[in-house]
């Protein structure tokens, strides 16, 4: 379980960190290329730049939760995330209506896993921390 959780903690704070890095130096290209964001405009670069800043500041926690790897600073980091990720799913899974039902597949079925493996993660590390 120790591998599960680490493993975890490093593929998410992986993640948080290019995203960020991508929407803090570019973020309309971020607007641009990723399929469904451009279903609630309208684009806003200093709320993309903001949102970028923010999800580096979760990757760097995820990150030293990673690192350092005590209960308590898995738990704050897993928390974290997912105060961002659940109301990121719920949000979409009531805007939907985009232009592709396969799109629309995807996104829910990504940012259910966004939520469910964090979620599983902090079950987990209950018990091994």
């Amino acid at each position: 379980m120790r591998g599960y959780v680490r493993s975890v903690l490093v593929v998410f704070a992986a993640y948080q960190l290019v995203l960020g890095l991508w929407l803090t130096l570019l973020p309309s290209t971020f607007y641009d290329n990723v399929p469904t964001v451009d279903w609630t405009p309208p684009y806003s670069e200093h709320l993309f730049r903001d949102f970028g800043g923010a999800t580096l500041g979760l990757g760097i926690v995820l990150t030293a939760a990673a690192i350092r790897f005590d209960r308590l600073l898995t738990m704050v980091a897993l928390l974290a995330y997912l105060a961002f990720a659940v109301p990121h799913l719920v949000f979409h899974l009531g805007h939907l209506e985009g232009d592709s039902l396969g799109w629309s597949i995807a996104l829910a079925v990504i940012l259910a896993l966004s939520v469910l493996v964090p979620a599983s993660a902090i079950v987990a590390a209950r018990k091994v921390t």
